[in-house]
Parts: C-alpha cells; sequence; structure tokens
C-alpha cells in the first residue's frame, strides 16, 4: 500500500488508512466496503461503518539526489595564480631557507652550499633531488663554485632577494588584515573559538600567514590581545580567541555574504533572512528542471552565518546544507588565492562541523564552485572572486604571490637560452673539428703530390 513519487526535492510517501498499524491484518478497503453492505445479519456493523481515511502525506526525506556531469570550464583551468600556487611553494621556503641558514651577509646574496640543504628535501615536500630542484629555477636560485673543493654552491638572485623585500613589507604593513582572517578562521569553530595549531599550519599556504608564525605564534599576533595557546585532546596544542571580535554593527561578526547583501540594501541583518548566493554557471552548463526548481527554493531558505550557532540544525536538513556552502564561500574568501586544493579541507570536518561528505557540496553547487583537475589534484575555486572583481576583498599578499610566479616563469627562458646556447657551440665545435680535417687532408694530399 505504499508509493513513492519524486517531485524535484523531496521524496514523498502516500500512506493510507491501513497503513497507521502495520501490526495487524486488515482487509482492503474496496473488500471490507462489500462485506459490510452485503451482510443483513450484523445491521449494528453497517450503521457504526465509516468511510476510509483520507490519503495523508508525510515527508519523510529532504534530501535531494543531485547529479551533475562535471563539465570544463577553460577559464578557469588557465588562472596562473592558482595553479602555479603549488608549484611557488616549495620555492618560498627554499628561500626563505636561505635566507634564515645562510652562511654570508645580505650583501652577498644570502650564499650557502649545497651540503647545508642537499639532506633536507623531504622539508620542502620534494620528491626531486635538491640540487635538481635549485637548478630548475636559475631565475631564483644562482649556481656558482665554492671556494674550497669546487663544490658547487648556491645564492639568491637579486629580483628574488627585491620580492622578498616586498613581501616582508606587506606582511608588516598589512598584519591586521592577515591576523584578523585568521581570528575569523577560528572563530567558524562557532561556540569552541579554538582550532589545533597542526590544522593552521596545514592551511598557512592558503591564509598567507609568515614562516615565523609557526615558529612563535604569539610572537607575530601577540600585540592583538586577543589569541592565546591552549592545550587540547591527544597533547596537542590550540590557538584560541578568547575576545569577541568587532566585526561589524553591535559587535556581531558579518560574513562576506552579509557585507554584500547589506551594500545592496536586501539585507537587515535578521536572523531569519534570506541571502541568495550569486550564481555564475559555467557555458555549456545545463541543469534539469527539478534541479532548477530545487535550487531555486535553496536560494529562498534563510541564510545561516558561519559564525553563528549550527548545533540546532539537523545535519540533512536543507538548512544545514545551506549553512555548510555558506561556510565554503567564507573560508575560500579569506585565502589568498579564494582557492585551495578539496582534500585539504577535509581536516576542517571535525572542527567546522562539516559532514562526512563535504566534498559533495562543492559537486551539487557548480554555478558557485569550480573543480578543476589539473596538476593531478583536484582544486576547488570560488567563482566570484573570479567573475566580480567588486564582491570579495583581495588577500594583501595576492599581489606578491603573481609577481613570484612571474619570475618563476622567467626559469623556462632562462633555461631554454642556455640550450640554445649550448647547440650552437657544440654544432660550431662540429664545424671546426670538420674544417681542420679538411685541411689535414689538403696537406696530406699535397704531400703525396
Amino acid at each position: 500500500m505504499e508509493r513513492f513519487c519524486h517531485c524535484g526535492r523531496d521524496t514523498i510517501k502516500k500512506t493510507s488508512w491501513t497503513d497507521l498499524n502495520p501490526g495487524r491484518r486488515y482487509v482492503t478497503c474496496e473488500r471490507f466496503r462489500k462485506l459490510l453492505f452485503s451482510s443483513s445479519q450484523n445491521p449494528i456493523t453497517a450503521l457504526t461503518y465509516h468511510p476510509p481515511l483520507p490519503y495523508s502525506y508525510t515527508q519523510i526525506q529532504t534530501y535531494v539526489e543531485v547529479y551533475m556531469k562535471w563539465k570544463k570550464d577553460p577559464y578557469f583551468d588557465s588562472i596562473d595564480s592558482i595553479h602555479k600556487s603549488l608549484e611557488l611553494k616549495p620555492i618560498i621556503a627554499m628561500k626563505n631557507f636561505f635566507i634564515s641558514s645562510s652562511y654570508s651577509s645580505p650583501h652577498e646574496n644570502y650564499c650557502i652550499p649545497i651540503s647545508a640543504v642537499s639532506k633536507k628535501g623531504s622539508d620542502f615536500g620534494l620528491n626531486i633531488k635538491v640540487i635538481r630542484f635549485l637548478r630548475r629555477y636559475p631565475s631564483f636560485f644562482e649556481e656558482f663554485k665554492g671556494p674550497l673543493y669546487d663544490l658547487p654552491w648556491f645564492k639568491l638572485t637579486e629580483k628574488a632577494i627585491e620580492l622578498d623585500k616586498e613581501e616582508r613589507m606587506v606582511y608588516e604593513e598589512f598584519r591586521g588584515d592577515i591576523v584578523g582572517r585568521l581570528k575569523k578562521f577560528i572563530l567558524m569553530s562557532s561556540t569552541r573559538k579554538m582550532l589545533p595549531l597542526k590544522v593552521i599550519k596545514g592551511l598557512q599556504w592558503y591564509l598567507g600567514l609568515p614562516a615565523e608564525f609557526l615558529r612563535d605564534p604569539l610572537g607575530y599576533i601577540g600585540s592583538y590581545g586577543c589569541f592565546r595557546v591552549v592545550n587540547i585532546e591527544d597533547g596537542l596544542k590550540g590557538l584560541a580567541v578568547f575576545e569577541e571580535h568587532d566585526g561589524g554593527e553591535g559587535g556581531k561578526i558579518l560574513s562576506m555574504m552579509q557585507r554584500n547583501a547589506i551594500r545592496s540594501g536586501i539585507y537587515s541583518g535578521g536572523a531569519d533572512e534570506a541571502i541568495a548566493f550569486p550564481l555564475f554557471p559555467s557555458k555549456g552548463l545545463r541543469l534539469k528542471q527539478k534541479i532548477k526548481d530545487w535550487l531555486n527554493e535553496f536560494q529562498g531558505l534563510p541564510y545561516v552565518s558561519p559564525y553563528d550557532d549550527f548545533s540546532c540544525f539537523n545535519p540533512d536538513s536543507d538548512i544545514s546544507e545551506k549553512r555548510v556552502v555558506g561556510l565554503l564561500h567564507e573560508l575560500l574568501c579569506l585565502f589568498v588565492e579564494h582557492a585551495a586544493e578539496r582534500r585539504s579541507l577535509f581536516c576542517l570536518r571535525k572542527y567546522l562541523g562539516l559532514p562526512q561528505k563535504v566534498h559533495k557540496a562543492f559537486e551539487r553547487h557548480p554555478h558557485m564552485f569550480y573543480l578543476s583537475m589539473k596538476n593531478k589534484t583536484c582544486t576547488a575555486i570560488l567563482k566570484e572572486a573570479y567573475c566580480d572583481d567588486l564582491a570579495i576583498e583581495p588577500h594583501p599578499l595576492a599581489k606578491v604571490r603573481k609577481k613570484y610566479i612571474a619570475l618563476m616563469k622567467e626559469s623556462v627562458v632562462i633555461l631554454k637560452n642556455r640550450r640554445v646556447n649550448n647547440s650552437k657551440a657544440s654544432d660550431k665545435k662540429n664545424i671546426c673539428s670538420k674544417d681542420w680535417g679538411c685541411a689535414d687532408d689538403e696537406r696530406s694530399q699535397l704531400a703525396e703530390a
């Protein structure tokens, strides 16, 4: 006596009156009616007969299984600031090592022998030999012969040193902005207001935190007076915020979505007000009608700030999914490139209240997020950051990173020119050897004559 009908958002169970007590057996309503009216021996039963109860519709499921075929977008696959970022990460780490453990003064471009770094490849996440890595980027690291035994030494180039100075100026000038982003990141943990230092370390590159932050966290952010290092389970150290951050009206932290909505005049800061996410469909990506209907209903749900308490929500409800999508949107807004490897976000599930299958949130909302499969990894990109220049505040470190990537590309040109010059030199050598051979043959012929 059950039928299931799919109507876009919900799965509805159609229940008849015979399903009200599944522990007893009932005859069908049609057969029961015939027995009552055909029996003259029991008139009381016939007088007390009631028609069957009307059908009642009971909602038993609110999750919509949305399957969307992945659609490649060449625009998002060609953004160098995102896809060259993973290649740049070990270069910056190596550059910082040169500066911190140099055998020379800054005027000598921070020289170190290859023996000082040859066995530290795993510290920089390298899967090749360190000397091969250094020779791959001559625009950053210049090779020369050392003072003893002709061992190879390396030093930073002038351009790399200039960009390092600019990077350090950004860390000092925009320290308040960088620390504010870190504070928001920690406050996303809702009532706990604490995150393990190892989790922050794993996302250090995306948050744009300097190298000295991990060596002494309070030394870099201690002047702001709202952080403290605490002990958490299993002997881990964590960074906690113990003072409310005045991020908006009334001391309430406002997300990027809320600030943009207030600026547009469509949001007044109420608890149950709806804010529609900005959508940026890729070319050729078409959704089925039932998914469009579900998406329209999803956009009309109340917006839940990632900084509010989420413990009262049913994890299988649509409102909980909107809270997860809003949290991922705000998280990518805090990052330098507004993108991150999808697997690097899995460590946040326990601390930010994300579901076990948080990766499906990116797949179910392709108009907001793009999943790039370049560099043999999956990178989640926030579309709004690259389709609307005025919607999201850029990270102060973004411009410096772009200059680093431009310098990294110069290494390809330098190596190409070296190969061309070497091939020309070898060709000249071969030509000269052939000319000498011809001259020797002429002399031998004259001698024989």
